[in-house]
């Protein structure tokens, strides 16, 4: 049986559905957890030590107030589980007896200790930024208690499964693999010395050993690919995705996270195939990252080795694979040094990084001061940020010196060409026809554009030139083009363009972000919802998906024989009845399998928020406008903005009206939202991130009880228990009031 507290107002009050916390905002979740089993710390080290995945059954678990029963709960860790620890990592399956059974989608939560961590801030900040530039977990905090004692404050950290290649890749069932020493005994033939990074075995039993397999009977897979990189290094890219790898050695380098494959360290990280066939390594457990894991490098370390970690750290070892192999190509350099570049500008030399490093230890400070089990004095967490702590060094003591000593190298100081003045000729791009892409760069040899249509397709990459092609007709301006042909869809796109010396990118975070294309005729699709829950209701008063067509053209159009589908082998999935759109005219059409039962427009096909295409085909068949998007939240739409010929961007719904009137919504946690801390808290609440905006607080009934411009420091003293929620702009955070 599953018991599950579903708050009231979430059925009652369906306007406030916006107020909604995910597990992973930024926050301390409150996690209780109840076992029937009295020794259950004994029974669970006893799993730990046995290493069969057994899990111990707690009777219930709540957090923030929701409740499920029969959960899976065991150790984890390696150097940070100890059984005389009364506070060891969790690995928490809430749906382990109880199929289905998640907390906001997420059925697999894992909780550090921050065993090497005395500013308790490292791994959520490494997670924070690393999100920027490549996939990587979400995380939060998390105040734990066990059959009514605390225990403790943890890292609460998003499980690597198929739920985050969902989420990453579009993809849940690709070949899926966690780099890890298993000790698994496997054939004589088999090396038997220490394990290396990306090594390749003939027989594919022998991966065995430095591999667990996440997917089905993928070894093959694996072997292929390693096969690639070790003896046909020149086709990496069609089974490597390059740019993830080089954003990943990159963001290891710079913040010296010594615990994985940078380092030859076989574990820390996971290999995942997408749809293109290419892995990409996925970093996993930052606990020890700036500096505080320290093996493998010549002993004594001292805190100077690790602020001049050498930038191309590994790169002579034969026994990495992956460092020495793409550390063989010096584009590949060039690449890797403008990635890291990027993050340092964005984050370092502002000093981005320790600002919200203290902004996490404000949010946590009460937490830190009170748990029981810490492995640091509050001293320590306080002063770790600057200093070092024992062998664990300061943050900003790591990351000054280590930027001053970047930037004295020649390969990062090397200038790169510049990249300016990105069109295109025409400038409206229509469908089906052929365009220029041009762009003015300098100090260049050598320059390609990479484009694609969908978020879930690889990048093309074509050369462009400077030879009077680019629909100038003048060779040597510095005018750099290419010809490209577009369809019906928008186009994602990006410019590389590198010398002898330096590479550098547009927009410098590409590939992980990129410019678009707009390709859109007169009639377009507009805007999309496909997971309305409470924003829109149709005719009969349900909140269905819907797709928004405008006319901007100067003529009526009458949509007889029109369709609408979300699968491009069957563009005739619905068809538009004898029905006309005017010019500037907006027209609703409600996926949701009503068809012609309903009043209205509906189709006989709902849309899935996980991934979807929307096309628009005339009655010839001839696709006139397409979309693809990819992870859409819950009432919020996907609009052109602007309205009728921009690229798609995510936004509050603007139904059946002009799309630029709606603010934009971030979208996967980013940084500097509001935050609202202590949480719980009793008596005052702090608000931060909410310079210059209206704070709205709410309590559990939608009721509105306080009202305040530019506050920080709200005194809920007075208050009932209970949930509340602070709204500054798009923005809701839900608080407990205890």
């Amino acid at each position: 049986m599953i018991i599950r507290i579903i708050l009231f107002f979430v059925f009652c009050f369906s306007s406030l559905n916006i107020f909604s916390q995910n597990i992973f905002d930024i926050g301390i979740r409150n996690i209780q957890i109840f076992f029937s089993e009295p020794n259950w710390d004994d029974t669970l080290d006893l799993y730990y030590s046995n290493n069969s995945g057994q899990r111990l059954i707690a009777d219930s678990i709540i957090i923030d107030g929701e409740v499920d029963e029969d959960v899976g709960v065991k150790y984890k860790g390696n150097s940070s589980y100890n059984a005389n620890n009364i506070k060891n990592p969790l690995n928490i399956k809430l749906d382990y007896m109880n199929n289905g059974q998640s907390i906001d989608g997420y059925n697999v939560l894992k909780l550090s200790n921050g065993f090497k961590d005395p500013s308790f801030v490292r791994e959520i900040l490494c997670y924070e930024i690393a999100r920027e530039y490549m996939p990587a977990p979400k995380a939060t905090y998390a105040n734990v208690s066990i059959n009514g004692n605390l225990i403790g404050l943890y890292v609460c950290v998003q499980s690597i499964d198929d739920d985050f290649t969902n989420e990453n890749f579009y993809e849940r069932k690709g070949p899926f693999f966690k780099a890890e020493n298993t000790n698994i005994s496997v054939p004589s033939q088999c090396p038997q010395g220490p394990l290396g990074i990306w090594e390749y075995y003939n027989d594919t039993n022998c991966y065995q050993r430095a591999y667990e397999m996440q997917s089905t009977d993928d070894w093959y897979r694996l072997s292929e690919f390693l096969d690639t990189v070790n003896n046909h290094f020149s086709y990496i890219e069609k089974v490597l995705d390059i740019d993830r790898t080089l954003w990943f050695m990159a963001f290891e380098n710079l913040f010296v996270c010594l615990d994985g494959p940078i380092n030859s360290i076989p574990h820390n990280f996971y290999l995942f195939q997408d749809n293109n066939q290419r892995f990409s390594p996925i970093i996993w457990d930052m606990n020890q990252a700036f500096g505080t894991f320290t093996n493998n490098l010549p002993p004594p370390v001292t805190n100077q080795d690790l602020q001049r970690l050498d930038i191309f750290h590994e790169s002579s070892n034969s026994n990495n694979i992956m460092i020495s192999k793409i550390f063989s190509s010096d584009q590949y350099k060039r690449m890797y040094v403008a990635h890291m570049k990027t993050i340092v500008n964005e984050f370092i030399v502002n000093d981005n990084y320790s600002i919200r490093a203290m902004e996490l230890q404000q949010i946590i400070n009460s937490t830190v001061s009170s748990d029981p089990n810490s492995f640091y004095s509050y001293s320590d967490f306080v002063s770790n940020i600057n200093t070092s702590i024992g062998n664990n060094i300061g943050l900003t003591e790591l990351m000054n010196e280590r930027v001053s000593f970047l930037q004295s190298l020649t390969e990062y100081t090397a200038t790169p060409p510049t990249i300016n003045n990105i069109s295109t000729v025409p400038t409206q791009v229509l469908p089906h026809t052929s365009f220029y892409v041009t762009a003015e760069v300098t100090n260049s040899d050598y320059v390609y554009l990479g484009y694609r249509y969908n978020f879930s397709d690889k990048f093309n990459k074509i050369e462009m030139f400077d030879n009077g092609s680019n629909g100038d007709g003048i060779a040597g301006d510095g005018i750099f083009g290419v010809t490209l042909n577009a369809d019906a869809r928008d186009i994602q796109y990006y410019i590389y363009a590198e010398n002898i010396n330096a590479g550098i990118f547009s927009p410098q975070r590409a590939e992980h972000e990129f410019h678009q294309i707009p390709v859109v005729s007169g009639l377009v699709i507009n805007e999309v919802m496909a997971s309305n829950t409470s924003s829109v209701a149709d005719q009969d008063g349900e909140f269905d998906d819907w797709v928004e067509l405008y006319n901007g053209g100067l003529n009526s159009i009458n949509l007889s024989g029109f369709h609408l589908s979300d699968n491009e082998n069957i563009l005739d999935k619905w068809t538009f009845p004898n029905i006309t759109i005017q010019p500037n005219e907006y027209l609703i059409v409600w996926c949701d399998t009503a068809g012609s039962s309903q009043n209205g427009l509906h189709t006989t096909y709902r849309l899935s928020s996980d991934q979807e295409e929307v096309y628009l085909t005339d009655p010839s068949g001839v696709v006139i406008d397409a979309i693809h998007y990819v992870n859409m939240p819950s009432d919020i739409s996907y609009a052109r903005v602007p309205n009728g010929i921009g690229a798609f961007r995510h936004q509050e719904h603007t139904y059946n009206s002009n799309n630029g009137n709606a603010t934009d919504i971030l979208i996967n946690n980013k940084i500097n939202t509001i935050n609202v801390y202590p949480n719980p808290s009793s008596n005052i609440i702090y608000v931060e991130g909410s310079e210059n905006s209206l704070i709205s607080v709410y309590n559990i009934y939608g009721q509105n009880i306080y009202t305040a411009h530019n506050t920080e420091k709200i005194d809920i003293n007075s208050w009932k228990n209970g949930i509340y929620f602070v709204k500054s702009d798009n923005q809701i955070i839900k608080f407990i009031k205890q």
